[in-house]
Formats: C-alpha cells, structure tokens, sequence
C-alpha cells in the first residue's frame, strides 16, 4: 500500500447565495487551504469538534460540493469529471437521515449500480442484479429485500445504505458519522462489515483493481482510533495535523483540537483509557 488516490493541495470551500464564479470571502470559508494525501488502501480519519468543517471536507472530496484549490482523484483533477465518474470511484455513506422515497431494500441497494450505466432499476442487467443479490446476502437482508425501507428500524436502514455503498463497487468509501443514533450492537456489525470489506481489492469497471479506502468522520475517538490507519485533527476549518495513528494521537494534539483535557474526560467516566 501506498499509491496516493486522494490529493488535496491548498483546497478552500464555504457557502455563497449567489456564486457568480467568485470565491467566498475568508470569513464565509468552512475549510480553508487544506492539503491532505490519502494513500490508497488507508483508512483516514477526521476529528475535530461539531462546526470545524468535518462533513464539508467529506462533502468536497466527494465532488458535491464546489471548491477552490486543487483535488486529485486517482491523479485526476475531480474539477474535470463528470458525476458519474467520481461516483465510480466514491461511494458516500453517512448518518441516518430523513428518507423521502419510499423503495424497497432491493430497490435502494440497486441505486448504487447506477453509476454502471444501468438505467434506474428496469435497465439492471444481470452482473448488476448478481452483485446486488450477493450484497444483500452478505449484509443479511435478504429476507427483507421486498420491505419499504421507511418501515425499517435505524439499524436495519443503515445496513441498506452500507449495501448500496458496497453494492456500488467504489474503491473509495467516505463515512459521515454512520454510527450517529444506532445501538451498540448495530454499530459493531456495521464496523465488521467494514473491515470484511477493507480486506478485497475492489475491481473497477475497465480499470485495475484497487485496495479499499476509507475516509471517515466519527465523534466517538475510540471508534476512530480503532478503524484508523492514520487520523487527521481539524479545527476551524483547517488540519492542525496529520499522520500515522501511533504517532499523532497524543493528549496535546487531543487537547488543541478540541480545547479541553479530553483524556481526562473519558477517564473521569470511567471510558476506555485512550493513551
């Protein structure tokens, strides 16, 4: 392991009402002048407290919000590509949110190959329904693949949404807070399929086979610590630093991210001792 998948160099993004291809000025910026590499078959993560420009980042990366500076998708400039072709290398799995459709579980799992080419659902062709009947299988939803998901419970619909990711056969796999609002058990299962998946190269359509990547965003820094290869710190909407866990996750660092004695916290509630 080791090929970059991810550059950033010098990337700035915030929210305008009205563009007009000017760049918001330094105060409105969520992120500001962030440069980060993401080695292909790492898994990164970000920690920061609520408001430092977590998702945005996340958000960028993933080609769905505009940005400023450079990004590299596989030594590409994602500034270049269309849609589909970022989703063919990113899939994007965050925390349960309001479900406005009604599709079934097999439905939604066969959303993620559409950036295949299938046309929505009736154009499936049978690689498309082979992987997403193996996906269902693997992820144990099978018996409700005919079920609407707004009659599933939390965890049931975050194992959809993890199924639709896999399903999508991205080597690149962005989470945003997934285990916000799930029981522990759940959140266990769904860090197990993850690792599951973390251990196959991922075969891209007319490509070579790719190591499975991770970008993750977690307010539980056990959590991260646990998934991580390498963690980034980010405050106000810039990285204070980044590198290997071993060496980077430190009561200092900890303590300048979020502005307070954090080992001392989990420590006082009896947590898990962190360093």
């Amino acid at each position: 392991m080791g090929e970059k998948i991810i550059e950033l160099k010098g990337v700035s993004a915030g929210y305008v009402k009205n563009r007009k291809n000017r760049k918001p000025q330094d105060e409105q910026l969520i992120i500001k002048d962030i440069s980060l590499e993401i080695k292909e078959g790492h898994s990164v993560c970000l920690l920061g407290p609520n408001g430092c420009g977590k998702t945005t980042l996340l958000r960028v990366i993933a080609g769905m919000l505009p940005s400023y500076g450079e990004i590299l998708l596989d030594g590409k400039n994602i500034h270049d590509l269309k849609r589909k072709e970022i989703a063919s290398y990113i899939s994007f799995f965050s925390q349960m949110s309001q479900v406005y459709f009604s599709y079934s579980v097999y439905e939604t799992v066969m959303q993620g190959r559409y950036v295949h080419g299938s046309t929505f659902f009736s154009g499936a062709g049978a690689v498309d329904k082979e992987i997403v009947d193996e996906t269902l299988e693997k992820l144990r939803l099978t018996d409700i693949a005919d079920k609407q998901i707004t009659t599933l419970s939390g965890g049931q619909l975050q194992r959809v949404m993890l199924a639709r990711c896999i399903a999508q056969g991205s080597p690149v796999m962005i989470l945003d807070e997934p285990m916000n609002h799930i029981d522990m058990k759940i959140q266990a299962e769904l860090f197990d399929y993850l690792l599951e998946w973390r251990q196959k190269p991922v075969k891209m359509v007319g490509k070579r086979e790719y190591k499975p990547t991770i970008i993750g965003v977690f307010h539980d820094i056990n959590v991260a610590r646990y998934l991580a290869d390498e963690i980034a710190f980010i405050s106000k909407g810039r990285i204070l630093a980044s590198g290997k866990k071993e060496e980077i996750l430190t009561k200092e660092l900890l303590e300048r991210t979020y502005d307070f004695n954090v080992v001392e916290y989990l420590q006082r509630f009896n947590m898990q001792q962190l360093l």
